[in-house]
């Protein structure tokens, strides 16, 4: 029998990769499906599987929950030191392959998804904790019928995808610590400051800023 329109797909039902995104990130949404989607084609594009160290190094230019999923899927982690992050607000994931030497720019199209104003004045409710709880349900329909679009998707009308032969970001570094002489916490050499002429972290450091 199939699903009338207010009901919505249980985790089970979603393949076996996107399940585990699912629970490393707690719950489904539009933009954890947007970064599924990026991950999938950047595997595609490239013939590769996951990351068992640094083969593949990700930059992600948002940090919204779409790097979730680019972390399950490629093994691209901040601590294993093969994924980067931009503040650039943008929707955009690259994958680099260091056997091969190029990697694949997948950037979400702008105007494929928009929200109808009662939709932007729902969220807002959401946003602020001031939905009821008929709100959260339509809120919630919303979202899963946005993520289902996402997941059906052509890639090609969903994204640009672009081959990056750039040189990939070099592999992280291991360096030596040493001591703020302000709180007596270790602090990597290279993030260490001086504060009156003495070693200090970032924390304890008097930041200097004339506006620029």
């Amino acid at each position: 029998m199939e699903k009338s329109d207010k009901e919505s797909k249980t985790a089970a039902e979603f393949p076996r990769d996107l399940q585990q995104i699912i629970e490393f990130h707690g719950h489904i949404c539009p933009g954890l499906a947007i970064g599924y989607r990026a991950a999938k084609i950047a595997q595609a594009h490239l013939g590769i599987e996951r990351a068992e160290d640094e083969e593949l190094v990700a930059i992600a230019e948002t940090d919204g929950c779409g790097i979730d999923a680019i972390q399950v899927v490629l093994s691209c982690t901040l601590g294993k030191g093969n994924l980067i992050y931009w503040d650039h607000g943008k929707q955009v994931y690259t994958v680099f392959d260091r056997k091969r030497g190029y990697g694949i720019r997948v950037a979400m199209k702008p105007g494929r998804f928009h929200r109808t104003p009662e939709q932007d004045a729902i969220l807002q409710k959401v946003m602020s904790g001031n939905a009821s709880e008929d709100e959260m349900k339509t809120f919630q329909k919303f979202q899963n019928q946005r993520v289902d679009e996402i997941l059906a998707e052509d890639e090609n009308t969903l994204f640009k995808i672009e081959k990056v032969s750039s040189k990939p970001p070099a592999k992280a570094r291991i360096f030596k610590s040493v001591t703020c002489e302000f709180c007596g916490e270790s602090v990597m050499e290279p993030r260490a400051r001086i504060r009156d002429g003495k070693i200090a972290c970032i924390p304890c450091s008097e930041n200097y800023s004339r506006g620029w």
